[in-house]
């Protein structure tokens, strides 16, 4: 059996979704595939369907004092060994890193060895992982420009998007119809695993204090923490609004393809399936993201017309109020805005990733 691909993967759903994507598409290709990751490899067998699961000892210098951060370097040392000996037994065609500190040790094994290399970046602002790979490797994959930290060798840069989930790809060409004055506007809300408390507070006050004739016409789907539904739903029936919530909806890519306008925030999973779907956004980035990296992603979108963004530091129910009267009065804005949206996606992004390696596996040749 030929060579196989490696993808090295781990940590967050950020970093696993994409790699999940390519999986798929150099499965699907007839491609043998092999995912490198962490501790936590049983966990992913049903993630990669078609893919084999390989572990390699990986660790974070994050919030460790200096005992821990030498043992973090020791178990590193001791999975870049390990990945090394798999290799030799593999004679991969072509390594791709997807970010998060599980990929480290792999990624410079692959460096080590010589093996065709590429890291995938879905920010704006590279992680440290890739940050310190990016000199290492043939080839950056990024999903946006980049607002700080750009890799010094513009020339590996290739821009392939972020991969989307399935669900959300089958969603790409849902037209975009604004609400007319006096019809139903569908209001869609969420907030990722972090920071989704703000929302939760800040949403439904502000949508209390719309005016009674605009607070008739919505319809809003909230996903908010188990823990914050109580409130929220609280917050709902005090004002009059119809409204539906949940911890996690199974269905979220088809609520944004209904959905007249988005309140979230800008994680670069979500935006990449805003534009894929093509829809208008109001962005709060999480103000506690490493490096800021959800306001860069946010400024991305905001540049290119397809998303109001405004800071959370900067933000009470009050202006967030104003904004939606302002916004939900102008249906062309929000046409304006679905359109700038659906010009930045990459519905295509998994192809062009798998694209990208076998380029190298056949370069490599």
């Amino acid at each position: 059996m030929s060579g196989p691909f490696i993808l090295a993967a781990g940590g967050t759903g950020g970093h696993l979704f994409p790699a999940q994507a390519v999986a798929g598409e150099l499965v699907r290709r007839g491609c043998r595939v092999v995912v490198m990751t962490d501790g936590r490899g049983h966990n992913y067998s049903q993630a990669f369907p078609g893919a084999e699961i390989a572990t390699v000892p990986a660790a974070t210098f994050a919030g460790r004092g200096a005992l821990g951060r030498a043992s973090a370097l020791a178990t590193i040392l001791w999975g870049v060994i390990a990945a090394l000996r798999k290799f030799l037994r593999l004679r991969p065609k072509a390594v791709v890193g997807f970010g998060g500190y599980p990929s480290l040790p792999v990624m410079m094994a692959a460096s080590i060895a010589h093996i065709p290399a590429a890291v995938h970046e879905q920010n704006a602002v590279p992680g440290r992982v890739n940050r310190l790979l990016a000199a290492r490797v043939n080839r950056i994959a990024a999903s946006f420009p980049f607002a700080r930290f750009a890799p010094p060798h513009p020339e590996k840069i290739v821009f392939t998007g972020n991969p989307v989930r399935p669900a959300a790809a089958l969603m790409r060409d849902t037209p975009y119809m604004p609400p007319q004055p006096g019809e139903q506007i569908r209001l869609l809300i969420f907030g990722g695993s972090q920071g989704a408390r703000a929302l939760s507070e800040l949403v439904p006050a502000a949508l209390g204090m719309l005016s009674p004739d605009l607070r008739r016409r919505l319809l809003i789907t909230q996903q908010a923490r188990a823990e914050d539904i109580e409130m929220v739903d609280g917050a709902y029936r005090a004002s009059g609004l119809k409204y539906e919530t949940a911890a996690f909806f199974n269905d979220l890519p088809q609520r944004m393809a209904s959905a007249h306008l988005i309140i979230a925030r800008s994680g670069a999973s979500t935006l990449s399936e805003i534009t894929v779907i093509g829809r208008p956004a109001i962005l709060i980035p999480y103000p506690f993201a490493m490096d800021d990296h959800q306001a860069a992603n946010a400024a991305v979108l905001e540049r290119a017309g397809a998303a109001w963004v405004v800071p959370q530091s900067q933000l009470d129910a009050a202006k967030l109020a104003g904004m939606l009267t302002e916004i939900l009065a102008d249906p062309a804005a929000l046409a304006d805005r679905a359109a700038a949206a659906k010009a930045l996606g990459h519905p295509d992004a998994a192809q062009r990733l798998a694209d990208l390696a076998q380029q190298l596996a056949e370069h490599a040749r």
